[in-house]
């Protein structure tokens, strides 16, 4: 599953498109530092098959690779963050 990312001024978010279905989870930058999660978007079409998942694990990898932490305000992410904290406690603020 490819993860494609687009940037703003603000923020952005990451995305993938699967089985012509757009799944979605947007961040806004709060520093150089931190990102805060604040929405995933996965269609009903989507739901059940690791989709949001995937688009949690690409943006904990690139936090990673990046330097920064992440605040998660989206239920969703925020749920997976507690779930997975003992691999994800380096970046999870």
């Amino acid at each position: 599953m490819a993860i494609q990312e687009e940037k703003t001024a603000s923020g952005g978010r990451y995305y993938t498109v699967v089985d012509g279905h757009e799944a979605e989870m947007t961040y806004s930058r709060s520093s150089e530092r931190l990102i805060i999660i604040d929405h995933t978007g996965v269609p009903d079409a989507l739901r059940g098959k690791g989709v949001g998942q995937v688009l949690a694990e690409h943006a904990v990898e690139e936090a990673r690779k990046g330097g920064w932490k992440i605040i998660p305000l989206c239920p969703f992410f925020k749920a997976l963050s507690v779930r997975n904290y003992n691999d994800w406690q380096d970046v999870i603020k």
